[in-house]
């Protein structure tokens, strides 16, 4: 996960240049925002013309879900007060789902360090590479490199497809994202197939149903 995600550091770097910006503005935007959404939409607004604060907005509403990981890794992860502004800094969409993937608790802390840092160090290393030397390689998305991360998602995400209600989920929030695609800013379709998870889990659509055991009266 951490090797796919690194790879597709290139493209960022390479676009950033030439979208006008420069290797510290590029590089920057790598380490303190660290979240490959939110920086290539950032990029995609100043592409086409948006001014910084429409870019920001952005950004900033791709980066609702990385809150919305917290919450969740640290409950399942309950981690120590003192490591938690670096763990939120490495909470981005490889890391969770390495860390949430497995059932041992051990191996949750475990996923996730290795590939919030892995991805931390690579995708910086990369960004750095494709900023420098955008130019020679022209344009980054025929190498593949953009599909290298989803290929790792998909990965992670088949072994947990062991019933109804998974595969539900996963192919109506895939219908949801595909279908919104042309008509809204990239990034937000995803958030918006969320709702889909939402949904099924409030309602527990083909779900298993609970049985309530029947409460012996009193003789």
């Amino acid at each position: 996960m951490a090797g796919a995600t690194a790879l597709y550091g290139v493209s960022f770097g390479a676009l950033a240049i030439a979208s006008g910006l420069d290797l510290m503005q590029t590089m920057v935007l790598s380490l303190l925002m660290f979240s490959g959404g939110s920086q290539f939409a950032l990029l995609g607004v100043i592409a086409a013309g948006g001014g910084a604060a429409a870019a920001v907005a952005t950004s900033a509403v791709l980066g609702v879900r990385n809150t919305l990981y917290g919450i969740s890794l640290n409950t399942e992860l309950r981690p120590r007060r003192a490591v938690m502004p670096v763990m939120a800094h490495l909470t981005i969409d490889e890391s969770t789902a390495v860390a949430l993937s497995s059932a041992d608790a051990r191996m949750r802390r475990l996923g996730f360090w290795v590939t919030g840092v892995g991805v931390f160090v690579g995708w910086n290393a990369t960004t750095l590479i494709g900023a420098l030397v955008g130019d020679l390689l022209g344009d980054v998305r025929t190498y593949g490199l953009d599909a290298a991360a989803a290929a790792a998602f998909i990965g992670l995400l088949w072994p947990r497809l062991k019933n109804r209600q998974a595969v539900a989920v996963g192919v109506a929030s895939a219908v949801l994202a595909t279908a919104l695609v042309p008509v809204l800013p990239a990034g937000v379709p995803i958030l918006l197939s969320v709702v889909v998870a939402l949904v099924v889990g409030t309602t527990n659509w083909l779900g298993t149903k609970s049985k309530k055991t029947p409460v012996k009266e009193a003789a």
